[in-house]
């Protein structure tokens, strides 16, 4: 006789049945069956078959389009504390693994992709940061953060403040409030400020995790940023979309003449400038406030020399919907045929897109255009991916988002 789970029931089409055994988390409002007793917002669920079969337990919201989010496929999970620190010892333990030295400075939780779904935690040394975008993860936080602190302080990673960044207007999409602040954790006294100095790959940032772009920086491109290093001895840098000034930096460090580092926000340039000082870096970093669409053509109008013989392009997602992809795509497009045009032959690129909905296929397809146009041959040096802190679930697809390309100009 089956044990009786005590858990309301997600009837599901055989379309949502089929993503589910394809290993997709998801269940979309419009998979679930109507039933007569409603499904408790916020709270778990078992999601079956029409037939009955057990197909996974999930964390439902109403207000979503998608229904339900699955945390396990297993019928003999018990979702206690012990279940949570399971996980969250599994996802640190993952981190310490895969990064090794860079373990004080990475993405220790990574939503679906470590069965959290729509959690994100950064940790900046001793300060986590979290953006949570689910209503389920958001219900559990009293839980899962101070559990999280504790695994960490038993590996002797003393943690002083978890700070949260809910201030995105995806939030809404679940019923969630938007705001910012430090999350009151028992036992932590969270710092006066805001700010924090962080080390990755040799190099110290001022990190603003109040104001600054989603969690205050951005750590996916740590080994990008190594590679564009090896590469930079000796170049004329162009960093375009700079935001802390990381691959500037990474240039200078790794032997760059001269690096321009370009960013529209003047408290982005700012910041850049600190960080500057802050390695020792100033007499080759010139940080420079201006729009890369119209700052590319006008150095390409100039007279005389090409001026930059290496341009980094590391633009913001220029698409977040399906619906905005071929918008994308041209600006995309409009942005790396600049690039080529401005560098000299030889000369050296590195391009990337951070949005899911432009597909390997769809960039590489971009920039064979944008070559073409510009009337140059792409010799490819390096394709690369998200850090391993980011992992990807090769069963979920919008965990596959970073697209690095490491080029020489011919």
């Amino acid at each position: 006789m089956k044990k009786e789970r005590g858990y309301p029931k997600a009837i599901v089409t055989p379309k949502g049945e089929r993503a589910i055994q394809n290993g997709h988390p998801w269940v979309y409002g419009a998979e679930v069956l109507p039933q007569s007793d409603p499904l408790p917002d916020g709270e778990l669920a078992d999601v079956v078959s029409q037939s009955g079969r057990y197909l996974g337990t999930g964390l439902v919201c109403l207000a979503s389009k998608i229904r339900v989010r699955l945390i396990s496929r297993n019928a003999n999970d018990t979702f206690d504390p012990a279940f949570w620190e399971r996980r969250l010892r599994y996802a640190v333990d993952y981190r310490r693994t895969v990064m090794g030295d860079q373990f004080g400075c990475c993405r220790l939780i990574f939503g679906e992709a470590d069965s959290f779904p729509g959690l994100t935690v950064d940790r900046f040394g001793d300060i986590l940061v979290t953006q949570t975008l689910s209503l389920g993860m958001d219900r559990l936080k009293p839980l899962l953060f101070p559990l999280l602190c504790r695994v960490l302080a038993e590996g002797g990673e003393e943690i002083r403040g978890v700070y949260e960044r809910n201030d995105a207007a995806i939030r809404q999409l679940e019923g969630l409030p938007q705001g910012k602040g430090f999350f009151p954790v028992p036992g932590l006294e969270p710092p006066a400020r805001t700010r924090t100095i962080i080390t990755e790959n040799g190099i110290r940032y001022h990190v603003d995790f109040e104001n600054g772009q989603k969690t205050g920086f951005f750590l996916d491109q740590k080994y990008n940023r190594q590679a564009v290093a090896r590469l930079a001895r000796g170049r004329r840098v162009l960093d375009c979309f700079t935001h802390t000034g990381s691959f500037a930096l990474n240039a200078a460090k790794g032997g760059a003449a001269a690096v321009t580092a370009v960013d529209i926000s003047q408290a982005a340039v700012e910041l850049v400038a600190e960080n500057a000082a802050l390695n020792g870096l100033t007499e080759v970093v010139a940080p420079r406030a201006a729009d890369i669409f119209d700052l590319l053509p006008a150095l390409a109008a100039q007279p005389g020399k090409a001026p930059y013989d290496f341009i980094i392009l590391d633009p913001p997602a220029f698409t977040k919907s399906r619906k905005t992809v071929p918008a994308a795509m041209r600006g995309y497009k409009e942005l790396n045929y600049r690039a080529m045009k401005l560098l000299p032959r030889g000369g050296y690129l590195a391009t990337c897109s951070c949005s899911h909905f432009a597909t390997p296929e769809l960039f590489e397809g971009m920039l064979r255009a944008a070559a073409q146009d510009a009337g140059v041959q792409l010799r490819q040096i390096e394709s690369r991916q998200q850090s391993p802190d980011h992992p990807i679930l090769w069963n979920v697809p919008e965990t596959n988002y970073l697209k690095f390309y490491l080029f020489q100009v011919v």
